[in-house]
């Protein structure tokens, strides 16, 4: 008489009772090195089946940044959630293996993404008023394609004009959490060049931002 395999269910073993904090951790560094995207806690309870709360992961989280603070490599948080980058400092080496021409945008590209950025949320018409001049739909188009501004509603006025925010995709550009992170106008040139996919940006002072 054939003695039948248990079901896949019953012979795994509960692997979370089993795990270290060393291991933990391990897990950890290996989803995040080799995600392209941040992920959030959120995301990252789902390893361990969520059974380890997020105040448990975020302090393993900051002994991993710990860990790899005299390296050439960092752990750092930005708005989506956790990610390993390069540090600054790495990047002009690295650049010597693959060298990429960083896309150069105008002058009016940069100073509608600093309006929205400072004024948000803002209407086409709010970012006309303060530039003086019109707003192409190319301009618009531009943002939303590199991913840094969305519709986020409609003004409740005649027209119900779309109201324009920025991302979280354009925070973890600039390696930010929120908005409110926002440096003065006059550094985000050096955050945008300091960025996580270093692309080097020209920004201007909007002519009548108002900061």
């Amino acid at each position: 008489m054939s003695v039948q395999s248990m079901p896949p269910e019953y012979s795994q073993p509960e692997v979370q009772d089993s795990l270290s904090p060393a291991k933990t951790r391990q897990i950890l560094e290996v989803a995040l090195l080799t995600t392209q995207e941040p992920l959030p806690v959120s995301e990252l309870r789902k390893l361990f089946n969520n059974e380890l709360s997020a105040a448990v992961l975020a302090n393993l989280l900051e002994e991993i940044r710990e860990q790899w603070r005299d390296s050439g490599i960092e752990l750092v948080t930005v708005a989506s959630g956790w990610r390993f980058q390069t540090k600054a400092e790495m990047q002009p080496y690295l650049e010597r293996l693959t060298p990429q021409k960083a896309p150069r945008y105008s002058r009016a590209i940069l100073e509608t993404l600093a309006i929205i950025a400072y004024r948000q949320p803002v209407t086409r018409g709010d970012i006309e008023e303060i530039r003086g001049v019109g707003v192409s739909s190319s301009i618009l188009k531009t943002l939303v394609a590199r991913g840094w501004i969305e519709a986020v509603g409609h003004r409740n006025v005649p027209g119900k004009p779309e109201l324009f925010a920025t991302t979280a995709h354009f925070l973890d550009d600039l390696n930010l959490r929120s908005i409110e992170e926002l440096p003065p106008l006059e550094e985000m040139k050096s955050l945008l060049e300091s960025g996580s996919e270093n692309e080097h940006l020209p920004l201007e002072q909007p002519e009548a931002s108002g900061h």
